[in-house]
Order: C-alpha cells, then structure tokens, then sequence
C-alpha cells in the first residue's frame, strides 16, 4: 500500500490545504499519518473555518474534519517519522507552518531525505517557505535552481499591515516569496492561473488554498496511482 505522512502546523494550519490533499488521497487507498513537530493535535487557522472567507459548506466540512479525523486528533511527533517508511511526504501551508514546521529541523530533514531519496514532496502555499531553510546533502539550498510556487507576496501584501503584523496581532516573520527566491528558488506563482502547481523533479509545490485539490491530483500522478 502507498503510504503517506502529513506534516501539520501546531501554529495554524490552512483547513483546506489539508484537507483537499487528506481526502484526495484517502481517496486513491493512500494510507495516511499525520505529523506535528510535538505530537500534539494540530491548530486550525480560524480564517480556514470562517464562513465569510471560505464559504459555509468549506467551514463547516473542514472544522469536522479537523475535529473528528483520528489521524488528525492523535498525530505522532515528526521526530518519529521517517522518510524511507512514506513514498510521499506532505506539507500543508497556513500562516502557522512559519512559527514551527518551517523552523523544524526534522521537518527540514523529511523534506530533504524525501526528494534525495525515493519519496515525492508535496509542499502547498507558506509551507514552501520550508524550502528556504532546508539544505541538501552538499550543504546548498534545496531550493536552488528549483522551479516553485507558493504563497505570493502580491497575496501577503493583502493579509498584512505595514509593520507585517497579521490580524491575529502576531508579526510575521517573513514573507515566502522573498525567503524562497533569496534562497535560489525559481519562482513563479502563475498569478494570471485559477490554479498554481509545479513540479521539479520529485518536489511538488501548490499555491495555495484554490490549488489543494489539483496539488494532491499531481502527487497522486507523480506516484503512479
């Protein structure tokens, strides 16, 4: 059976970016765990489940998912996974991943031994901002010379005040795009396309929320299913 880790933010994950991908590959028969940096259960940005931003029927299905699926209420710490037990690692993006998953070096090592190894990556909207501080084997940026999308700053620039500062009141630490791009990655957010997903070799990234379900349809192309 394929098998697949989720690596889920403690900080505010985004529901569909996690969702969309759980549910698609449950799916196709993936079976799937789900990873925090501490094994305690993920946080759902409260944004993800608001009716005026998402529409009634996406809240209210995602907050039930996030309440009721085991797999997310009784995840195991990423320092328990292992890359070479997954043939697919995800990571699903939210504002969140930037105060944790991002900054874990174990995070850091299942993207890197995935995409060094045999697995495939998929790493949706903030959560590329993993790349930017994940190093390859040599000690060079992973990201390097990579085609990516991810979270744009034309997007950030909308959610932010002018002292970077979110509605929830905690300063973001940094914007993707500039992380992703200084760390050598070759951007591009498609931002004229309804939809955003690339693939450079066994790295898969997603735009964002809009992109979930078409990132998790190419992962499950990339690994034959």
């Amino acid at each position: 059976m394929t098998k697949a880790l989720f690596v889920v933010s403690e900080e505010g994950y985004w529901g569909e970016e996690c969702v969309e991908p759980l549910e698609t590959l449950s799916n196709a028969g993936v079976e799937i765990t789900v990873a925090t940096p501490t094994g305690s259960p993920p946080v759902i940005d409260e944004r993800s489940i608001d009716p005026e931003n998402v529409g009634e029927e996406t809240a209210e299905h995602v907050q039930n998912v996030h309440e009721t699926d085991e797999r997310l209420t009784d995840p195991i710490p990423i320092v328990e996974a292992h890359a070479d037990e997954y043939d697919a690692v995800v990571f699903p993006g939210g504002h969140g991943t930037e105060w944790d998953v991002n900054q874990d070096r174990h995070a850091r090592e299942l993207l890197r031994e995935t995409v060094e190894g045999d697995g495939k990556a998929l790493v949706v909207c903030h959560a590329v901002g993993l790349l930017a501080f994940t190093r390859d084997r040599h000690g060079a940026f992973l990201v390097n010379g990579r085609e990516v999308t991810g979270f744009p700053n034309e997007w950030e620039a909308n959610i932010v005040d002018d002292d970077d500062t979110m509605p929830d009141g905690r300063k973001l630490p940094y914007w993707v795009e500039d992380e992703v791009k200084t760390a050598g990655g070759e951007w591009d957010a498609e931002l004229d396309a309804d939809t955003s997903v690339t693939v450079d070799g066994d790295l898969i990234t997603g735009r964002g929320p809009g992109s979930s379900r078409a990132a998790a349809e190419t992962l499950l192309e990339e690994l034959g299913l």
